[in-house]
């Protein structure tokens, strides 16, 4: 007798998170290398790769042992404005 059940929805990885403009700018300054790859479309070890290699899409900030991203370069090299847009005027 076979005890594996059929796969159902929750069984399947959940899909990875989308990257809007507003999202990006709200990780700050700087993000993981990590994070830069995965709004790059590649994994967590292409990106680790691509920066020891110095050959990721942006400049590689390296902090002693830790890598990290510009935000800004991320924009730019996604061709996006880094100015802010004006917030919304106030309601009336």
């Amino acid at each position: 007798m076979n005890d594996a059940s059929p796969a159902t929805a929750a069984d399947k990885p959940a899909p990875p998170p989308v990257w809007t403009v507003d999202r990006i700018r709200a990780l700050g300054a700087v993000t993981d290398v990590a994070t830069a790859g995965a709004i790059f479309g590649m994994s967590r070890s292409s990106a680790y790769e691509l920066a020891r290699a110095d050959r990721l899409p942006v400049p590689v900030l390296r902090v002693g042992s830790r890598y990290r991203v510009s935000v800004t370069a991320i924009l730019t090299a996604l061709g996006v404005p880094t100015d802010a847009p004006p917030p919304p005027p106030p309601a009336t």
